[in-house]
């Protein structure tokens, strides 16, 4: 005899789970991450250092301070955390010149996984800098990416740097008469970085404007608006404290379907359960693991 229970909920019952074509992991960030493990295999008897948080990604910060690494905060003095001699990790994100520079006066080990493309940009803005130019910088003034970046445009002896985060701080921007290059946060989104350069462009004469937006943001955005059309409701999966992360997800409520952000399995909220197919996405610095397990949880027929 069938029993009520056996009988599955109909939504239960046909539930699909789609992935976008491209999510999770970026290349910077995965070449951080496997920084990371690579010296704690190297260095065992030491204590292991990030310049801050290595990803925005609680999930992947918990696992690692499980192992013992630890957070070193950039807003305080270096010297009094961390042990001489021991390895710190520079971020995907970049350190500025100056701070770099601290960290070789504290005798630690640095071990640089800078992602190329930030690199690209810090060396641009130095580059620029030298030769007179006010540089400009799209996107957030409190990004780990943009004040290293700014940190090399003001390494120059008399360099200027501003931070505009916003088409409204463009319209208000004064021309200081300088030659000037515009340079984009690599996570910023490419609609943002249009309006604030075509503002920018209609007030500073030949304004340089360098494209340096990384694919692997293009590539999520797009994969998203591609899966918004294939079902009913998104989850965007990682941390809310990832700039590349919330775009996504106000991609997603932009697009008018129901959308949601979890950062691991325990996030899912009840009410993504009533969509019977349901679109997964995540920002570049959510693991593997955390859209594995979001995955699973939404085809478990139990819940």
């Amino acid at each position: 005899m069938i029993k009520l229970d056996d009988i599955p909920h109909p939504q239960e019952q046909h539930r699909q789970v789609k992935r976008a074509k491209v999510l999770g992991y970026c290349m910077g960030v995965r070449r951080a991450v496997e920084a990371v493990y690579r010296a704690l295999a190297k260095y065992p008897d030491k204590t292991v250092y990030t310049y801050g948080p290595l990803i925005h990604n609680p999930v992947t910060i918990r696992l690692l301070e499980a192992k013992g690494v630890r957070i070193v905060n950039p807003d305080e003095e270096l010297k009094s955390q961390i042990t001489p001699d021991s390895p710190i990790i520079i971020r995907a994100h970049g350190i500025a010149p100056k701070k770099r520079q601290e960290l070789i006066d504290c005798g630690a080990i640095i071990i640089d996984a800078t992602c190329p493309r930030v690199i690209a940009s810090q060396l641009r803005a130095a580059q620029y800098s030298k030769k007179g130019y006010t540089v400009i910088l799209a996107g957030d003034k409190n990004h780990g990416e943009l004040i290293g970046i700014k940190g090399y445009a003001l390494s120059v002896p008399n360099g200027k740097c501003i931070t505009v985060q916003t088409a409204a701080e463009a319209e208000k921007l004064q021309y200081d008469g300088a030659p000037t290059v515009l340079i984009a946060q690599t996570t910023i989104k490419r609609e943002e970085y249009r309006a604030i350069a075509k503002i920018l462009n209609s007030k500073i004469p030949n304004l340089t404007v360098l494209e340096t937006i990384c694919p692997a943001t293009d590539e999520r955005q797009e994969a998203l608006m591609e899966l918004v059309e294939e079902v009913d409701a998104i989850l965007v999966i990682g941390g809310g404290n990832s700039a590349n992360t919330r775009r996504l997800l106000q991609t997603a409520i932009d697009s008018s379907k129901p959308a949601w952000l979890a950062e691991s399995a325990d996030d899912i909220p009840q009410d993504v359960y009533q969509y019977g197919t349901i679109g997964l996405a995540a920002g570049a610095s959510t693991p593997d693991s955390s859209i594995d397990a979001i995955e699973k949880r939404l085809l478990d027929k139990s819940l």
